[in-house]
């Protein structure tokens, strides 16, 4: 049977993440300030790939997880194998040290991301569920929190440790903290890696994550002439 976790993006924005979502016609997208996503339906039509030419405009780049090949005449900028994890016996535990971020927490978690690179994290990602934080003199040195939000499930996101601050296991205990306070509501924890981040996904499996499918991000580009695309 199909599972939300196939296209998670997806069922994320017509389910939970509904209120963040923008749509043209068979297309959806997070608003531009909260995440980069873009979801197309299971099966993609000429149609599809004419909603999404509408959507992005002429010349964006925009990335796509559907199996399906897009139109001769969209460029593939860039691809990226990543895999997705799902919580399968980790020790949830709840994290003392740990403080809720929220949007005055923003600058300086730009900052973490910038210095870290852990994904895309934009200033309005921290609306999308749960951030934790670990600061140390005052200053924001790791965090982690919820990203994608299919029904039933959470995605963990924007794991990152300050350099000065990494090897003292500060990411495993946010990344507990947050599969915690998901388990909490009832709902399943998730995540993705880059395959080539062998050491991440090392990792995560011995906190009690599995690996459940491999997929490909595609970067693709609109073509520049899209009248004839939005046409089809």
């Amino acid at each position: 049977m199909p599972s939300p976790l196939d296209n998670p993006a997806w069922t994320s924005l017509t389910g939970p993440h509904a209120r963040f979502a923008q749509r043209h016609g068979r297309v959806l997208r997070y608003q531009p300030d909260v995440a980069t996503f873009v979801a197309l339906p299971d099966r993609p039509d000429d149609r599809t790939w004419a909603d999404l030419a509408a959507l992005a405009g002429p010349g964006a780049i925009v990335p796509i997880t559907t199996p399906h090949p897009p139109p001769a005449d969209w460029e593939v900028v860039e691809r990226f194998d990543v895999v997705q994890l799902v919580d399968d016996g980790v020790r949830a535990a709840d994290e003392p040290e740990a403080v809720r971020l929220g949007p005055a927490d923003v600058p300086e978690m730009l900052d973490l991301v910038e210095r870290t690179r852990p994904g895309p994290f934009l200033p309005r990602t921290v609306e999308l569920g749960t951030y934790l934080g670990l600061r140390r003199d005052g200053a924001l040195i790791a965090m982690a929190g919820e990203r994608l939000h299919p029904p039933g499930w959470t995605e963990i996101s924007a794991v990152c440790t300050d350099p000065a601050h990494q090897g003292r296991g500060l990411g495993t205990r946010l990344v507990r903290a947050v599969t915690a306070g998901i388990r909490a509501r009832g709902e399943q924890a998730f995540m993705h890696a880059t395959a080539s981040n062998t050491t991440a996904i090392r990792l995560y499996e011995s906190l009690g994550f599995r690996l459940r499918m491999e997929l490909v991000i595609a970067l693709l580009r609109v073509p520049a002439d899209t009248a004839a695309t939005v046409r089809a």
